[in-house]
């Protein structure tokens, strides 16, 4: 394994050292928080697709792919096609504004008591979202290189929680398209042929599995719906995707770089799906399918070539893991301390140090926290639960007042806490039922309360 570790090594010298690249361009709050608006396609399209695909795309769906065969892909289906529809329809308006945080937006629609309350939420979120990238960098260095488990998550998330500390978004801009380069080539183009090589090729994975795993609704209509329910409708309104969409240099950028990123999600969830489906071949008696990923890299690799596809799955993960880290130290900085502060504006080395703060936070509960899935369907069922309805509300219904938004997220977030105890954390139930509250109560509330006052026009 020395040849690998070195691999790793290297790859992990160079993302702290695009890091201190981003430092030298970070030089003002914006540029630290949004890369000063001036990202072009190139950078924008893989900063966006590296920012989705992280821990639970890559180790997720390889797992899924392990499980259920081709049809797992629809967890990164659903991300991709999010992410169509957030820059075809969303990036316009959004771009119009000059904001840093979603919370911003809902301020502007109702009042500062709807950013406050919003802001909780999204702060949970954006924390699980940077905890499920941890845990799965954890995941994989643990069971790659035999350490213990907690020194993965320090070792691997500390890389990230430095890299993006010192240089914000121009750091992650600058590592997120390395990391992008990475993963495709590592992925799509050295362990998908090689592990379709070690099974004996396609039509020798056909011949070896049963027919449901080539079949795309293999996982359940119920499970797909509730990818799109969580994962579709989470991507329009996260924090951490929205702070990418605020990196546009223009409209165009977002809308052809964006659609861009959409699609190759979708193409990246197949390979991951395959490389499951040729794990399940080749490693038929896994006593745990989380460990998919791992165990087939290990098995089916070659020293040196293993590094790379580590590097590749790390890349995958720690550029979501700083996303979240970011969006989290982003919506304390602009959104909650302000209010604890008097109204005093953040500065770029306060928005240092909360980053770091916040990545140790991360890293604590990563340490308790174990599944990568489960991880990422609690982040998402608390944003889409609590702050859909109102969000979207925020932008297309005009008779929607703050109370009506408050209650919305208030029993929305409420419910999907209940359901999710009540019920387990891969139970539909948690969605579903937080939805219907949130929808409910958001246009009750707003037809019985006060008629708002003429808003910021978001649409």
């Amino acid at each position: 394994m020395a040849l690998d570790i070195f691999v790793v090594m290297l790859y992990a010298a160079g993302m702290l050292l695009l890091g201190w690249f981003g430092m030298r361009r970070a030089k003002s709050h914006e540029d630290y928080l949004v890369a000063g608006r001036n990202l072009g396609p190139g950078l924008y399209m893989g900063t966006m697709a590296a920012t989705v695909l992280g821990g639970a795309s890559t180790v997720g769906t390889v797992r899924l792919g392990y499980v259920h065969g081709i049809s797992g892909f629809w967890l990164c289906a659903a991300l991709g096609l999010g992410i169509v529809a957030l820059n075809l329809v969303l990036a316009k308006p959004l771009l119009k504004l000059k904001v840093f945080t979603v919370t911003q937006v809902l301020e502007k629609r109702y009042n500062p008591l709807a950013r406050q309350a919003s802001a909780i939420i999204m702060l949970a979120y954006t924390l699980m979202i940077g905890v499920t990238s941890t845990l799965a960098i954890g995941t994989v260095l643990q069971v790659l290189f035999e350490i213990p488990f907690w020194a993965a998550v320090v070792l691997g998330g500390g890389v990230v929680v430095l890299y993006s500390t010192i240089g914000g978004m121009w750091s992650l801009t600058l590592t997120d398209i390395v990391q992008f380069v990475i993963q495709t080539v590592g992925l799509m183009f050295v362990l998908l042929p090689i592990c379709l090589y070690r099974v004996g090729g396609w039509d020798e994975l056909v011949a070896k599995l049963p027919a449901s795993s080539f079949n795309f609704s293999t996982i359940g209509y119920d499970t797909i719906l509730t990818y799109f329910l969580i994962y579709f409708f989470g991507i329009l309104i996260g924090q951490d995707i929205w702070q990418r969409v605020f990196t546009a240099r223009t409209e165009r950028v977002a809308k052809i770089a964006g659609t861009t990123a959409g699609i190759y999600c979708i193409i990246y969830g197949l390979v991951c799906a395959m490389i499951g489906m040729a794990a399940h071949v080749l490693l038929p008696d896994l006593a745990n399918a989380n460990n998919a990923f791992a165990a087939i890299t290990k098995a089916a690799l070659p020293d040196g070539i293993r590094g790379l596809v580590i590097a590749a799955a790390l890349a995958a993960m720690m550029s979501t893991a700083s996303a979240g880290l970011l969006a989290a130290s982003t919506v304390l900085t602009e959104d909650l301390l302000p209010k604890l502060r008097g109204g005093k504006e953040s500065s770029l080395g306060l928005n240092r140090l909360f980053t770091l703060l916040t990545g140790i936070v991360v890293l604590g509960i990563a340490l308790v926290v174990s599944d990568v899935i489960s991880a990422l369907t609690l982040a998402y069922n608390l944003l889409v639960g609590g702050m859909l309805v109102p969000l979207i509300g925020a932008i297309f219904w005009k008779r929607a007042t703050t109370a009506g938004a408050i209650s919305s997220m208030a029993l929305g977030f409420i419910v999907a806490l209940v359901f999710m105890f009540t019920d387990g954390l891969e139970a539909n139930t948690p969605i579903y039922y937080s939805l219907a509250a949130s929808l409910i109560s958001f246009i009750v509330v707003s037809l019985l309360s006060r008629q708002p006052a003429p808003a910021a026009n978001l649409a």
